[in-house]
C-alpha cells in the first residue's frame, strides 16, 4: 500500500523591512548621484540663462563709471535713475513704444490668423500638391533670413512702401515657423470630429472658426509669444526700411541715441534694454501656461 504524498508546506513569508516600518525603501546610490548631477546641470543652466538678465536689471542703475569698472561689479555701490532719467528725455519714447506696439501687433495678428489657416489646409484638407506645400514650408523655415533680405527690400523699395508701417509689417504677416507649428498641433485634432461637422452641413470655414481655433488655443498662444518676441525684437528691417524718426521702433531708436559723438552710453542702453523686455515678460507670464502647453503638445500625432 503506497503512502500518500504530502504537498510541500509554504514557509511564512517575511515582511521586509518597508512594511514593517512603514517607509519606503531608500533609492540606491546611483539614482541619488543622477538626482544631484541632474539638479547641478539644471541650476547651472539657470544661471547662465538668468545672469545676464540680472546684471542687465542691476547695471541699468549704476553710474556711467561704475559700469565701466573693470573687473565688473554685480551689485551698484551708487544706485540711480539717471539711466531712466535720461531715457524718457532723450528720446521720445511714446512715439518709438507706439511704434513697436504697432509693428509687432499687427505682425503677430497676421500671423495667427494665417498661419493658422495654412496650418489647417495643411493638416486637413486633402488637395493636389499638399505635399509639396508642405516641403515648400520647411524649406522656408531652413532658408536663413539674409538671404531673402535684399530681394525683399526691392521688392518693398519698388511698391514704394518704404517709411511706411505696410514696408514694416507686410513681408512678415504669414511665418513659415508659424504655420509648420499649427500643422503640427491640428494633426492631432481628431478626424471624426470634423468630418462630423462636415456631415451636420457646416462648411470650411465655420469648421475652421468654430471648431479648430477653439482646440488650438495653446498653440496660438505659443505662436502668439514667439511672434510678438521676435518682432519686438527685431531690428534690422526696421533699420533699412524706416528712414524717417516719426517710424523708429524702440530697439532701432534706441541703438542710434544711446552713441555719444565718442563713446556709446552703456547706462542708457541698459536701461532702454530693460524697458524693451518688460513687455515680453509680462506677456510670457500671464499666457506661460498656454505656451508651455503649445510647445509641449506641438507635434504629437
Amino acid at each position: 500500500m503506497s503512502t500518500p504524498v504530502r504537498a510541500p508546506s509554504r514557509q511564512p513569508r517575511v515582511p521586509d523591512a518597508s512594511e514593517t516600518t512603514g517607509r519606503r525603501p531608500s533609492r540606491r546610490p546611483r539614482d541619488r548621484v543622477a538626482s544631484i548631477v541632474l539638479h547641478a546641470v539644471l541650476v547651472v543652466g539657470l544661471v547662465v540663462m538668468v545672469g545676464p538678465f540680472v546684471w542687465m536689471l542691476l547695471s541699468s542703475l549704476k553710474p556711467e563709471g561704475e559700469i565701466r569698472l573693470v573687473p565688473p561689479t554685480w551689485w551698484p555701490h551708487h544706485p540711480t535713475l539717471g539711466n531712466y532719467r535720461d531715457l524718457f528725455a532723450r528720446l521720445n519714447f511714446p512715439t518709438y513704444f507706439l511704434n513697436s506696439a504697432i509693428v509687432a501687433g499687427l505682425i503677430t495678428l497676421g500671423n495667427l490668423m494665417f498661419c493658422s489657416a495654412v496650418g489647417y489646409a495643411l493638416a486637413k484638407l486633402r488637395f493636389p500638391g499638399r505635399r509639396a506645400l508642405f516641403g515648400l514650408v520647411l524649406g522656408s523655415v531652413m532658408v536663413p533670413g539674409m538671404v531673402t533680405f535684399v530681394p525683399l527690400f526691392v521688392l518693398v523699395a519698388n511698391m514704394g512702401l518704404t517709411n511706411t508701417y505696410a514696408g514694416l509689417v507686410l513681408p512678415f504677416l504669414a511665418w513659415a515657423l508659424g504655420a509648420f507649428l499649427m500643422r503640427q498641433f491640428m494633426l492631432s485634432i481628431p478626424d471624426e470630429l470634423i468630418e462630423s461637422a462636415r456631415v451636420d452641413g457646416a462648411g470650411e470655414i465655420r469648421i475652421f472658426l468654430r471648431v479648430v481655433l477653439p482646440l488650438c488655443r495653446p498653440a496660438l498662444a505659443a505662436l502668439g509669444i514667439l511672434s510678438f518676441l521676435t518682432f519686438w525684437n527685431s531690428f534690422l528691417w526696421p533699420l533699412v526700411v524706416a528712414t524717417t524718426e516719426d517710424k523708429y521702433t524702440l530697439p532701432v531708436a534706441l541703438a542710434l541715441f544711446s552713441v555719444g559723438q565718442n563713446q556709446t552710453r552703456f547706462g542708457l542702453l541698459l536701461a532702454g534694454s530693460v524697458v524693451v523686455v518688460l513687455p515680453v515678460l509680462i506677456i510670457f507670464l500671464l499666457l506661460q501656461r498656454h505656451f508651455v502647453r503649445g510647445i509641449s503638445t506641438t507635434g504629437l500625432k
